[in-house]
């Protein structure tokens, strides 16, 4: 088996989402949230995972029997605050969101509780992927500074899908993978405009201040990867899409699944692409068999941009 991976998700989601089936309304009740879409994805390419999280409230305890069933182990953290959660009508052609709870601020034992737990687990396992909470409000910016950090010089390899203040927060931990897209790039003030050029400009700036392999998804348009001091386009096989939401989360987390492997750099990217390209044509978020992201990855073409 691959060394298992840490993934830190402050605080995971419920996720219910109303399907048509042959015109009867069809409730779906899963967890969710980046890091759990990461997790999921991860342990379906056969990386086992440990899953760090907080779980309060009505929302937490129906969590706690939701997550085991994904196949990932879960290390929780108990909480006076609830986890949140949404509700979705998708069956339309695109998702209607009827309502949506944001999970609750964390206090400073819960912080200090769960800091430790994803602190341990991650030196215990080596490589830890540091997934962003559902609100600004659940942990401040500052933990992801000292998490990474911590968890750089003490040995552990740190990815992390991030933007804003929490990016920011985790180069200073010099992490080995940085995702992020182009939007979350201009929203920061990080990237002048959507071009290529401005994008590689602000991936090159994000390697100066800690970064080392940097992903940068732009929708439709093929994902750039800065490896070493090469740019590449990262061109995805041509697939009708299903789902667009969380195939950035696919991408980020079938990469570290084929680092901790043992592979190369650019296959790993190739098989991330491929996990977001399959994410994309499937309903459900961070799903994918092995066989079929192997099959994309095969048509996944790593070119260099000039």
């Amino acid at each position: 088996m691959p060394p298992t991976v840490v993934v830190f998700a402050p605080s995971p989601l419920v996720t219910v989402t109303i399907e048509d089936r042959g015109g009867t309304p069809d409730i779906h009740v899963h967890a969710g949230g980046q890091g759990v879409w990461q997790a999921r994805m991860i342990s379906s390419l056969g990386v086992p995972v440990v899953l760090c999280a907080t779980l309060g409230g009505e929302t937490g305890d129906l969590l706690r029997h939701l997550l085991p069933s994904e196949g990932i182990e879960l290390r929780a953290v108990s909480t006076d605050t609830r986890n949140g959660g949404y509700v979705h009508d998708r069956r339309g052609d695109e998702r209607d969101p009827v309502v949506e709870a944001p999970g609750g601020p964390l206090d400073r034992h819960e912080q200090d509780e769960l800091y430790e737990t994803a602190l341990h687990e991650g030196i215990t396992h080596g490589t830890a992927v540091l997934a962003g909470p559902n609100s600004d409000r659940v942990v401040p910016h500052t933990l992801y500074a000292r998490l990474a950090a911590d968890l750089s010089t003490n040995g552990c390899r740190v990815a992390a899908d991030l933007s804003g203040e929490r990016l920011n927060a985790v180069l200073h931990g010099s992490p080995i993978l940085v995702k992020v897209s182009h939007e979350e790039l201009l929203a920061d003030g990080r990237a002048r405009s959507d071009s290529a050029e401005d994008l590689v400009e602000a991936m090159r700036k994000l390697r100066s201040e800690g970064a080392g392999t940097v992903v940068v998804s732009r929708a439709s348009q093929p994902a750039l990867a800065l490896v070493d001091e090469d740019v590449l386009e990262i061109r995805m096989p041509p697939l009708e899409p299903a789902e667009t939401s969380g195939a950035g989360d696919s991408m980020t987390a079938g990469t570290v699944a084929s680092l901790v492997k043992g592979v190369d750099v650019r296959e790993a990217l190739r098989t991330g692409a491929a996990c977001g390209a399959l994410n994309v044509v499937r309903r459900g978020l961070g799903t994918g068999g092995p066989d079929a992201v192997a099959t994309l990855a095969e048509r996944v073409e790593l070119v260099t941009w000039s």
